[in-house]
């Protein structure tokens, strides 16, 4: 309970940022000077957008060579009370910190390093936590034990969700917006001072403490992990044969969820926020279980068969969803055809993570605009060098005109797509009215795919526990988990509007998760090794001097 409650604060300090960038840019990087005009230029603006992103995904597998090497040298417990209170710092910082308009670039510099001090507190954060409980569990139950490990990155989101929605109610639109959005940041103070005594409290996990006495731990823990080709084997088979498939069901599950709901259906922000909330509550049970189950049946065949699940029933649940939060969106998908006419060698894959790349073809332009309307088109070639053409109904819109985004909106308008604002879209009027059958069905929908994510996650930790001996442990388990996560679960959305803004078609970036956790299944299934029966200590008593008892053993 106490590794786990630290961990869930942790990812609530996390979350905060993503959840409330928009807040974050309009008072860093992008705020207006006297004149009306931005004070930072262009490119400035874009150097920040790119280390946001790489601080809150790409850093984090560095945070994980960072701490798991601190934590197999020095220790679990005192590793992970380092990155609680890097991150819990971190985050009360953002919270008082002045705006770009009082101190300057300063601000938006001192920001992120703020954020990179929160990826690498991360990255090394999951690790240390798994360990420590891992080694504390009794054999037969890691699954069980660990799984409460696992609910703490759904639990800080849901927390975050709480605060967040709890500060707009009380301050109000403009209020939240002025200085409201700073509540959540300052709240972690509090969070702080909560994890930091419960962990001081904590002892040393035995294993460690065993195998530092006995001078076996290891010298150098990265060389060994990632040096020696029978150990990076390893990591690299639970990276692409269990953590990445468990990566984008994961993501796709809460986050790409709320993305497709807001962005893709139009569905109001407090809306979707409360039916995944709802979502996140009626499937978070399965991390427990879950974890309890793959004690009795392995570790796999439940990662994998989540994986599975995921793969054949994704692009039905999206539609059915589609269907129930804007069904007059939804028949237009299927009714209206929309054709663009463009030159093949204009078009250009519209992948932009950072949100700072600029797509100024003809072609790409009209792309970018219907799907940002979230109508489905299809691309025929025109002759080189011409203009793309919009072709909606007996319509033709072409890049070239004036106002071309305006002139295009009200075409697919007339030709029978829905505003944004029709009355057939999905809204809650407060956090209980989820008895219709529109919102029932829809919380219904989200809480199978959460239960998609309990199933891939619930028994991650134990599995990658039981992959690697004592000595490089946090190291060896914490990369993999974190380049999965952080990249190819932190870029599923942002691959996945690629996909759909280059083929026309709304559900086409789900092929993004279904054929990564499709490999997972095959890479997994052949590759690696069930791991539920294995004795984690075996190889420290093999390591141990002779004559020496192995008390971990006889405490199991």
């Amino acid at each position: 309970m106490a590794s786990s409650l630290g961990t869930v604060f942790e990812w609530y300090d996390f979350y905060l940022y993503g959840s409330l960038a928009i807040f974050i840019a309009a008072k860093f990087f992008t705020v207006l000077g006297a004149d009306g005009q931005p004070i930072f230029d262009e490119a400035t603006r874009n150097i920040f957008a790119l280390l946001a992103f790489a601080a809150g995904f790409l850093v984090r597998p560095f945070g994980a060579l960072v701490f798991g090497r601190l934590g197999d040298l020095v220790g679990r417990k005192y590793t992970f009370l380092i990155t609680i209170v890097i991150m819990g710092a971190s985050t009360f910082i953002v919270g008082i910190l002045p705006t770009a308009e009082q101190i300057g670039i300063a601000a938006p510099v001192i920001l992120i390093v703020l954020r990179c001090l929160q990826g690498l507190a991360l990255g090394g954060e999951y690790g240390g936590a798994a360990t420590y409980v891992a080694e504390h569990a009794p054999h037969g139950r890691r699954g069980f034990y660990t799984s409460f490990i696992q609910i703490t990155a759904t639990g800080g989101l849901f927390l975050s969700l709480i605060v967040i929605l709890s500060t707009q109610a009380i301050t109000g639109t403009e209020g939240f917006r002025e200085w409201g959005w700073r509540v959540p940041f300052l709240v972690s103070i509090v969070l702080l001072a909560i994890s930091v005594w419960i962990r001081t409290q904590m002892e040393e996990s035995p294993a460690f403490k065993k195998m530092k006495e006995e001078g076996t731990h290891s010298k150098a823990p990265l060389t060994e992990a990632f040096g020696q080709w029978k150990n990076a084997k390893v990591a690299i088979l639970a990276l692409f044969g269990l953590v990445a498939g468990q990566a984008v069901v994961w993501y796709t599950g809460q986050f790409y969820a709320l993305f497709f709901l807001g962005s893709v259906l139009k569905v109001d922000s407090y809306t979707a926020n409360i039916l995944i909330a709802w979502g996140l509550l009626l499937g978070s049970g399965g991390f427990v279980f879950f974890g309890w189950l793959s004690d009795k049946i392995g570790r796999k065949p439940i990662i994998l068969g989540g994986c599975l699940l995921a793969a054949l029933t994704y692009f039905p649940l999206f539609k059915l969803m589609s269907a129930e939060a804007n069904p007059a969106l939804h028949a237009a998908h299927q009714n209206i055809p929309v054709v663009v006419q463009a030159d093949p060698d204009n078009c250009s894959f519209q992948f932009n993570p950072t949100g700072t790349a600029r797509f100024t073809n003809s072609c790409d332009t009209a792309k970018a605009a219907l799907a940002r309307l979230s109508v489905n088109y299809r691309v025929e070639d025109a002759p080189a060098g011409s203009a793309a053409v919009v072709q909606v109904g007996n319509t033709s819109i072409s890049t070239t005109d004036a106002n071309f985004v305006q002139a295009l909106g009200t075409a697919v308008t007339a030709a029978g797509y829905p505003a944004a604002s029709n009355p057939t879209v999905v809204k809650l009027a407060h956090p209980f009215d989820i008895f219709r059958e529109q919102s029932g069905v829809l919380v219904l929908i989200l809480a199978v795919l959460v239960i998609y994510v309990t199933m891939v996650y619930g028994p991650i930790a134990a599995a990658l526990v039981e992959l690697f001996p004592t000595r490089i442990r946090y190291t060896s388990m914490s990369l993999p988990y974190h380049i999965g996560n952080g990249w190819f679960g932190g870029l599923l959305p942002a691959t996945s509007f690629a996909m759909i803004a280059q083929t026309g078609d709304v559900y086409y970036g789900l092929w993004y998760p279904v054929v990564i956790a499709l490999a997972t299944v095959v890479i997994g299934l052949f590759f690696v090794p069930e791991t539920k029966d294995r004795d984690i200590f075996a190889e420290d008593m093999a390591n141990r001097p002779s004559g020496k008892p192995n008390p971990l053993r006889a405490r199991s």
